[in-house]
């Protein structure tokens, strides 16, 4: 089924057009640093006809996360619309929480789309995410959360893309047709770190090529740092732009489970991690310092079962975080205890064990 055209404002086609034009300026040098990977002009197009029509935008959130109310979840915003809200309209960000007027994001934006959206109001603002060219089950970018929304390839086309995350202010920038700086950045990358999006020896050109076969079957991406952003411009309305909702195992049963369930979208299950007590206190610091360290005990003895965290385990602290912040004080301020339980999130994605794959040995 073929989505219907979704309309834009005049804020947000003047992000595409900016995107666009200046990803178009830079075509021919795109080329020649393709042609340094062994890229001629005609792969080039065969690699990006591939992009455009196969690799997915994932929208990766925490399903259980508290809006800016303090009561009402993440799911339970979805559920009531059908809408999937990005972080000026929810108050919530799994990056930097600064998406407000005057804010560290609003600056970002400002400078990648040229002050397209100066005027706009937040719902207009676009929503972050990355592209899927791995397909990993737990999405292109499970730093910002352990489900994820798998868009229709219709969204692709009102997307715009940026090797890295947008806030290092990235050169290379682009649109589905006009991805030549985004891909040659991405090789580049490649052999120069020996990684492709977080996975040590990938070759990119394989899994771009890879994109019109079956989905395969593999362990999660673990890609906390890599990953090619995607903001996607206009309105996301699951029933029209989702192919699917691909939820975090710990969440079956849960009040956040079944509201996403119940939407009648295609739902399926990625395989989690789990951190438990063989992953040490001195991994843990080294990974995300020191400080982490004895708020991770902290989640760990009130709100695991077993000794053990998981995604919804992070969440139920999130929110006492949220609701009870007394009882945190001894961490930090609110927003640095919000901060480290972000990052327990982190060393769950980077250390725990999944179902998928037995560890993360393979992962950078």
């Amino acid at each position: 089924m073929t989505a219907p055209a979704t309309r834009l404002t005049p804020a947000q086609d003047a992000a595409l057009h900016r995107l666009r034009t200046t990803a178009r300026a830079a075509h021919g040098a795109a080329l020649d640093r393709l042609a340094r990977q062994g890229v001629t002009p005609d792969a080039a197009e065969a690699l990006i006809a591939a992009l455009r029509g196969h690799a997915r935008v994932t929208l990766n959130f925490h399903p259980d996360r508290l809006l800016a109310d303090g009561r009402t979840t993440v799911a339970a915003g979805i559920a009531a619309d059908g809408r999937y809200r990005g972080q000026y309209e929810t108050g919530l960000s799994n990056g930097s929480r600064t998406a407000h007027p005057g804010g560290l994001r609003d600056g970002w934006e400002h400078t990648l789309f040229g002050g397209a959206y100066a005027d706009a109001g937040a719902a207009e603002r676009p929503k972050y995410g990355a592209l899927d060219v791995m397909r990993h089950p737990d999405g292109a970018a499970p730093r910002f959360g352990s489900c994820h929304v798998r868009l229709r390839p219709e969204a692709t086309a009102r997307a715009t893309f940026c090797f890295g995350d947008s806030h290092v202010g990235p050169a290379d920038v682009g649109t589905a047709d006009a991805l030549h700086s985004v891909l040659a950045a991405l090789l580049e990358d490649a052999r120069a770190s020996g990684q492709s999006l977080g996975v040590r020896g990938a070759d990119p050109v394989a899994e771009i090529g890879a994109l019109t076969g079956p989905r395969p079957a593999r362990g999660p991406g673990r890609s906390l740092d890599f990953y090619v952003e995607a903001q996607v411009h206009g309105e996301v309305d699951l029933a029209v732009d989702a192919e699917a909702l691909v939820l975090d195992p710990s969440f079956r049963g849960t009040e956040a489970g079944e509201l996403l369930g119940g939407l009648g979208l295609p739902v399926e299950w990625h395989t989690g991690f789990v951190l438990g007590p063989e992953v040490s206190d001195e991994e843990l610091a080294a990974f995300r310092g020191p400080g982490l360290v004895p708020l991770a005990a902290r989640v760990r003895e009130s709100f695991g079962a077993g000794g053990l965290i998981d995604a919804a385990c992070v969440g139920r602290a999130a929110a006492s975080a949220v609701t009870e912040p007394g009882a945190w004080s001894a961490y930090g301020s609110p927003e640095e205890v919000l901060q480290y339980v972000k990052q327990v999130w982190h060393c769950l994605v980077r250390f725990g064990r999944s179902g998928g794959d037995g560890g993360p040995a393979a992962r950078s």
